[in-house]
């Protein structure tokens, strides 16, 4: 019997420019870019340099502490910049892309006979290694330790993201693969499905993994919600999450030999003309896109520049156009930049163009209304005060007011009672965005993660 979680805190935020299920249009890009940033705790050691040749799979950079760790080019070509910001910490390798990609070559074993430790290797030396997230921490995981049990989720909830039953319909058989792979490693593997689309998704096909059913808002597809749901993380325990869309990746490279880094990308937000699905490689120029950016925009936000962000809008990282698509990201978003100051804007009662979760508007009479959502807060960050608000978006069972508050204490036995083990930056975004102190609520978080990862090295 499947199992079946309904979920009631979360938030489904009404933004428009939800993707429609369309394939705009294939991009190949003259550059892409690796970001050692995308990977946390990473201190990166470059293998190459400016000018060196590359072909996709070969390696651009290692992991310093663990140099078995490999991060690849997705495309073959030449490194032509090696960005670095203060004091001299690598930011991103640029590769400008060969017309045609020739692939680097691996000795791989056919995935039913492949063994534990040839999976492990194969992954490490491909670079896909860093596909894999572990929990506690979301980092990329130690080889030499296996995991209690894998989670993937099947769908994501968070605003205008990729709907992976679109995008990754015809990949079945890559998933598949991957998970025969990672079947080798541990003996569970978890799989996450929305309620509302679990019948007719092609995932529930899939064998050799446990399925359960998610019912509610969102975050009911971030994994650390269906983790806490399904087997909490406990102090020494260790288990493996896997993007799908990286699922997919490395079921190709088992299936076919080569890393092969394409991937369907959605293009969501209110500054999309047309908002869908395009077609590229991982660590694409988002200057790409910049012919589908649009002018609509109300009143107050006219001359305002577009904010273009690498993920969704809640987590993503502000790249600007110029920026490049981050490694585990497979949306895009464009809304407007803030920049503006509306007079006595906190007296206005009537403001039918914006939207309130406190209901200090009337958005909640029009509840499939639409709204243009920009960057701007509002206000300026106030007094952290004890408050309900989060419990209401919130959906697992930890305390986060207090957690955040051990946090700032650097108390350490606090965060480990508290859950500190079973979240990462993305479980707390709705807390943020709901926020009425204006607080970065997952910078606190990230914090809170590298003093764990600092005192338990």
């Amino acid at each position: 019997m499947v199992d079946y979680i309904k979920l009631k805190q979360g938030l489904d935020i009404p933004i428009d420019g939800v993707p429609s299920a369309q394939i705009l249009k294939s991009i190949v890009s003259d550059t892409v870019a690796v970001k050692p940033t995308d990977f946390k705790g990473l201190i990166p050691k470059l293998t190459v340099k400016e000018g060196d040749s590359v072909k996709a799979g070969s390696p651009l950079f290692v992991d310093k502490k663990r140099p078995d760790v490999k991060f690849t080019s997705p495309v073959s070509g030449t490194v032509s910049e090696i960005v670095r910001g203060e004091k001299r910490k690598l930011l991103e390798v640029r590769v400008k892309a060969d017309p045609e990609t020739v692939y680097a070559e691996f000795s791989l074993h056919k995935p039913e006979n492949i063994t534990a430790e040839q999976a492990i290797s194969s992954l490490l030396e491909s670079g896909l290694w860093a596909c894999i997230k572990q929990r506690p921490y979301g980092i990329i995981p130690d080889p030499a330790v296996r995991p209690k049990s894998v989670y993937i989720s099947g769908f994501d909830t968070a605003p205008l993201a990729a709907d992976y039953d679109f995008i990754l319909r015809d990949e079945l058989p890559n998933i598949q693969t991957a998970i025969n792979v990672l079947s080798k490693i541990t003996p569970k593997i978890h799989f996450g499905l929305c309620a509302k689309t679990h019948a007719s998704s092609p995932f529930h096909k899939l064998s050799g993994v446990e399925f359960h059913v998610f019912d509610g808002p969102h975050p009911a597809g971030n994994v650390g919600v269906q983790i806490n749901h399904v087997c909490p993380i406990n102090k020494g325990d260790i288990v493996w999450t896997v993007n799908l869309q990286m699922l997919a990746i490395v079921g190709r490279f088992f299936n076919t030999g080569k890393v092969d880094m394409r991937k369907t990308v959605a293009i969501g937000g209110p500054r999309v003309s047309n908002p869908g699905y395009i077609r590229c490689m991982s660590g694409m120029c988002l200057n790409s896109i910049a012919d589908m950016a649009n002018d609509n925009v109300d009143k107050l936000q006219r001359g305002c520049p577009i904010r273009y962000i690498s993920g969704n809008v809640l987590t993503g990282t502000n790249v600007g156009k110029d920026g490049y698509l981050g490694f585990y990201d497979d949306c895009i978003s464009l809304i407007t930049e803030g920049k503006y100051f509306e007079t006595f804007g906190w007296a206005k009662i009537f403001r039918p163009k914006k939207y309130s979760f406190a209901s200090t508007y009337f958005s909640w009479l029009t509840p499939r209304k639409k709204y243009l959502m920009d960057s701007n807060l509002n206000g300026g960050v106030r007094a952290f005060v004890m408050t309900n608000k989060y419990a209401k978006v919130f959906p697992m069972n930890i305390y986060p007011v207090y957690l955040l508050k051990a946090i700032i204490a650097e108390d350490i036995d606090k965060m480990e009672q508290l859950g500190i083990y079973e979240v990462v930056e993305e479980d707390f975004a709705l807390c943020e965005y709901i926020d009425p102190s204006k607080i970065d609520i997952q910078s606190i978080v990230s914090k809170g993660i590298d003093l764990m990862i600092k005192e338990m090295a």
